[in-house]
């Protein structure tokens, strides 16, 4: 088991940056793929970002070339690097990863982008 919680979320202007960390409870060494889904009102989850234990990120076309996930397995924490925001980039962002069969969820960070 681990639990995920995700910070750094908040209203920002477009073009702006934000950084999102997600902690986990416990070592993530051994964990293969860590990453990002987001949520926007009246739409589907969908996935931002991934990253795996040996460092192989996959990105949503939408965020190619602005936002960079990272992990620190000394801190347990991965990271989402967010660059030249958009007001489409408003959403509640989620950490999750999987063990085993299950997946695991943060409670989630609000992104607003707007002036």
């Amino acid at each position: 088991q681990v639990q995920l919680v995700e910070s750094g979320g908040a209203l920002v202007q477009p073009g702006g940056s934000l950084r999102l960390s997600c902690a986990a409870s416990r070592s993530i060494v051994s964990i293969y793929t860590m990453g990002w889904h987001r949520q926007a009102p009246g739409k589907d989850r969908e996935l931002v970002a991934r990253i795996t234990n040996g460092g192989t990120t996959t990105y949503a076309d939408s965020v190619k070339g602005r936002f960079t996930i990272s992990r620190d397995n000394v801190k347990n924490t991965i990271y989402l690097q967010m660059n030249s925001l958009k007001s489409e980039d408003t959403a509640l962002y989620y950490c999750y990863t999987i063990l085993g069969l299950k997946s695991y969820w943060g409670q989630g960070t609000q992104v607003t982008v707007s002036s």
